[in-house]
């Protein structure tokens, strides 16, 4: 299970797509999904929200994820991100290879 998925809600495919290609970039992830137009309904601090958001869906290697989760918390406009993890048991062997190769994180930080 060492392929991760991370799911992160943002503002805008701007700041998303801004966000992907720096991680893209540093190899912390391998491929990033970009899906707009998203209606979030959410409670904070005390009162309920209601946004159009997008949704990023990374694909990472375990190795990165410490990198990869302070790197978004970085970039990110929200005060408190939503960045969720979930592991790949299994898929096609190729592809998870492919994450694996190009998740290696050359961003000084991977671990």
């Amino acid at each position: 299970m060492d392929i991760q998925f991370v799911y992160i809600t943002v503002r805008s495919p701007e700041e998303a797509k801004k966000i992907a290609v720096d991680l893209v970039e540093t190899q912390l992830a391998a491929c990033a999904n970009i899906i707009p137009g998203m209606q979030s309904v959410y409670r904070w601090k005390g009162e309920i929200a209601q946004d159009t958001e997008t949704v990023l869906i990374l694909k990472t290697s375990s190795p990165s994820l410490k990198a990869l989760t302070a790197r978004v918390k970085e970039l990110h406009s929200y005060e408190c991100p939503c960045v969720a993890v979930w592991s790949i048991e299994n898929g096609y062997e190729p592809y998870l290879d492919w994450i694996r190769e190009n998740s290696q994180g050359t961003a000084g930080g991977a671990e």
